[in-house]
């Protein structure tokens, strides 16, 4: 089997870490090997980056800071797990990659593309996703899974911010349609399972 990278992307509360480990589970039931992990996170130093950026203590962070962290923690994660397990012959799933500092610090946050785009190919090695598989939902409907109380930095930023998040994911889609699978998150999970099975077997496993 030939090197596979599936990445999920959408909003806050829009169930692609569940659909990520369901998508895990099928495959390892189908005798795929598989690497599961996310971002940002990941390794141990990756995992002490997603501490410091998800944390409500950090509310001051400007966003060129939130920037450089998550470029620093997919460096080290795409390095020490990813491109070693691609290499190794596993299929990597990751929920979350690269798309979503386009969508987040660059859609929301307004950060210049270009800066972004230089930055994220010296962060990931110049590894692109095989498939982008991008869970839509409405801000409003993916918001009210949160609990306020539990809700991190990023979750708990305003609806407008997370509404320009989401048309950056729909932009994203759009420039290409080729890596991308949209699939409509207001289904039912074991519907969106079907649809992202299907697609999976018809590119990869056929």
């Amino acid at each position: 089997m030939k090197r596979i990278f599936i990445t999920f992307e959408g909003i806050e509360g829009c169930g692609k870490s569940t659909q990520s480990r369901l998508l895990k589970e099928f495959l390892e039931e189908s005798g795929v090997p598989v690497m599961h992990t996310r971002e940002p996170g990941g390794p141990k130093i990756s995992e002490e980056i997603r501490k410091i950026l998800l944390s409500n203590d950090n509310a001051e962070m400007v966003p060129e800071t939130e920037l450089l962290l998550y470029m620093a923690s997919r460096s080290q994660h795409t390095a020490e797990w990813i491109i070693p397990a691609l290499d190794e012959g596993k299929l990597v799933i990751s929920d979350r990659y690269y798309d979503s500092t386009l969508a987040y610090q660059g859609a929301a946050r307004k950060l210049d593309r270009s800066i972004i785009d230089v930055i994220t190919k010296f962060a990931t090695y110049n590894l692109v996703p095989d498939l982008t598989i991008l869970i839509d939902l409405p801000a409003e409907k993916g918001l009210s899974r949160i609990h306020v109380d539990v809700a991190d930095r990023l979750e708990s930023e305003s609806m407008d911010f997370h509404r320009k998040v989401r048309e950056g994911f729909l932009d994203l889609a759009n420039e290409e349609k080729e890596r991308y699978l949209i699939v409509d998150g207001t289904g039912s999970i074991d519907e969106i399972h079907s649809q992202i099975i299907s697609a999976v077997k018809t590119r990869f496993l056929s």
